[in-house]
């Protein structure tokens, strides 16, 4: 469902509108925030520099450490008596990078996520179940607020409690629901441990998020629940959830809102613009953000571009769905990998649950791959449940194989009884880095 003319403008239609909002927010940021005053100034640029949406390339680039350097409200370009709400990341490695809205930011940004709620199905008069967790954290209240601005009933039941999660699907019959594809994968595993059938609740679409996800885990979620799942992209740095999503119809490319975004594609050691179709880093600049504009932020994930009208009726270029992150990225013995390769080839592998953990570890100078799976519940009983069953040391051989032929990365495999690794009601946790960490012979890690 299109519901907004800007969904379908020519590109010279949008070209112009981005261009007449970029002028004005470099204007204001030139004005209003001495970081970039600072910055274009020793770039020997001003706002009249800018004349054409080429000339963006003349800004400078934005990164997370430079909002972590003006901590907490130093990037703000409007005064805090005028600042309708705060949001922040985590912060688990040093400061958090703190964003601010103004009430007219908020407005906008509930119209985006309405936007991109339509374009995965959503319509007025649905019941939406957000699974997004909420608090500082973008997704809970950026879904919620475009929710109720499209008009759907929504239940803000946020992450965790799963048991209570069943109970509100089975009750309150949602037609949507949106969390990290990861829960919503754990909501139905514990269905199905309950006896419960996933393909008969209520549920049509799954918009899904706030972390990489491959197209086979799309497989597994649609399969599971009988819905159709796309795909949505967000950063708080930028907005939050509702910068790009996938149309159900298509589900082939995220459409931006492309009249409150500039998005780029740079190759991320040259900082060049790379073509339409090929991968780099996306860059994103903020069009319309009063609270907290942003220039030419780096969002170190890898996508690509496309122009090309989609099936379903909208014009606004579409990114790919990111591939990884640049900080994500494994380089083992030369070879580049990220998790979701890992995940795109192990979820082909019949006997294996959807769930796995790489662990980073070192043996002298060399680094190596030590990756963590589960069997599903079928292979486990039909080996009666001994993972010592030569079944599993040949299940064993063929992940090697597989990870080896496609990855390109010999691994070492552990493999785990079902519901051994853990699961989080937010993002999962996919790698983890045990080269400089001392490990006692007693943890099962």
């Amino acid at each position: 469902m299109i519901i907004h003319e800007v969904e379908t403008y020519p590109q010279e239609q949008i070209q112009d509108l981005q261009l007449k909002r970029l002028k004005k927010t470099v204007e204001q940021v030139y004005k209003q925030v001495p970081f970039y005053k600072e910055a274009f100034l020793s770039l020997d640029i001003t706002p009249d520099s800018i004349s054409t949406l080429q000339d963006v390339k003349k800004l400078p680039f934005t990164q997370k450490t430079d909002l972590r350097n003006h901590y907490p409200f130093d990037l703000f370009a409007i005064d805090m008596k005028d600042v309708a709400r705060v949001h922040a990341s985590s912060g688990t490695s040093g400061k958090p990078t703190v964003v601010g809205y103004s009430q007219q930011d908020i407005e906008n940004w509930s119209q985006i996520v309405a936007r991109a709620i339509a374009l995965g199905g959503g319509t007025s008069g649905g019941i939406f179940h957000n699974a997004y967790g909420y608090g500082l954290f973008t997704g809970g209240l950026g879904m919620h607020y475009g929710s109720e601005k499209l008009g759907m009933t929504t239940v803000p039941v946020s992450g965790g409690n799963t048991e209570r999660q069943i109970m509100l699907i089975e009750d309150f019959k949602p037609t949507i629901i949106g969390g990290t594809p990861s829960y919503v994968l754990k909501i139905a595993e514990d269905m199905e441990s309950l006896g419960k059938d996933p393909r008969k609740t209520s549920l049509k679409y799954g918009i899904f998020g706030a972390e990489p996800w491959s197209e086979e885990m799309r497989n597994v979620l649609e399969e599971k629940f009988a819905i159709k799942a796309c795909d949505i992209y967000g950063l708080s740095e930028v907005m939050g959830p509702g910068i790009a999503m996938e149309c159900h119809e298509a589900q082939n490319g995220l459409h931006i809102a492309e009249d409150h975004f500039f998005v780029e594609v740079i190759d991320p050691r040259t900082l060049q613009p790379v073509p339409d179709g090929q991968e780099g880093e996306l860059v994103f600049t903020s069009l319309t953000k009063e609270a907290f504009p942003i220039i030419r932020y780096r969002t170190g994930d890898i996508g690509s571009l496309s122009r090309e009208t989609c099936e379903c009726g909208r014009t606004t270029a579409r990114m790919s769905r990111v591939k990884g992150r640049i900080d994500d990225m494994l380089i083992i013995r030369g070879v580049n990998l990220f998790p979701s390769e890992i995940e795109h080839y192990l979820i082909k592998i019949k006997e294996l649950a959807p769930h796995y953990q790489v662990y980073l570890k070192r043996q002298g100078s060399l680094d190596y791959i030590e990756l963590h799976v589960e069997v599903n519940e079928h292979f486990y009983h039909a080996i009666n449940g001994d993972m010592k069953h030569t079944k599993v040391a040949i299940l064993v051989k063929t992940i090697q194989q597989a990870m080896k032929s496609h990855c390109l990365v010999s691994m070492n495999v552990s493999i785990f009884p079902p519901k051994y690794l853990p699961r989080s009601s937010g993002k999962a946790v996919r790698v983890v880095d045990k080269r400089n960490v001392t490990v006692f012979h007693n943890s099962p890690h």
